[in-house]
């Protein structure tokens, strides 16, 4: 045999693999996209797309590798999905109290139980939640969580937390939010 038929044979068995492997998973589509009488829609048959529309399903529809016009518009190419302002002055405020969880894209900082050296019998947790990509009062949550030990076994036992306290971790947050934007100029 020579090379050129040796080649256009590989090729057509490589087009025939890949043909049958395409058909199969078609196939599997419409299985698994049957009713539980085992009837499908006329729409999902005709689509081929076990019930999408083309547009939905190509890699340039909606949310797609290019996404919507509305999504780029608010993109502000901090690589966060919520305020910047925000979330850099949340994690500048709890600075002192080691972090467990901090995620940019949901917004959620999760800090470590901290223990005061001025009250040893006593340590606090704090959760941040940044709730908007915009600089508002209303843009962050702060829930913070109080422990001490207990008179009997040292065990340490929820207490109640002063609800100024919340109040008083988002004021000094949104502060700092303030001053990074002044200083960044926007």
């Amino acid at each position: 045999m020579s090379g050129l038929s040796k080649f256009v044979s590989i090729a057509a068995v490589a087009v025939l693999a890949f043909g049958a492997a395409g058909c199969a998973d078609e196939s599997n589509k419409l299985e698994r996209n049957t009713g539980p009488s085992g009837d499908r829609s006329r729409n999902d048959v005709r689509s081929g797309l076990g019930g999408r529309t083309q547009e939905q399903g190509t890699l340039f529809g909606p949310g797609g590798l290019l996404g919507s016009k509305a999504e780029k518009k608010d993109d502000t190419g901090t690589g966060v999905a919520v305020n910047a302002y925000l979330w850099r002055a949340s994690l500048d405020t709890i600075n002192f109290i080691p972090l467990v969880s901090a995620d940019p894209f949901g917004g959620v900082i999760i800090t470590d139980w901290y223990t005061p050296a001025e009250t040893p019998n006593e340590r606090m947790k704090v959760q941040v939640t940044i709730l908007d990509r915009e600089l508002r009062a209303d843009g962050v949550r702060v829930s913070v969580f109080k422990q001490q030990t207990s008179p009997r076994g040292g065990n340490w036992v929820d207490a109640q937390v002063d609800p100024r306290t919340n109040i008083d971790i988002e004021n000094a947050i949104l502060t700092r939010a303030r001053q990074l934007r002044i200083a960044g100029g926007s």
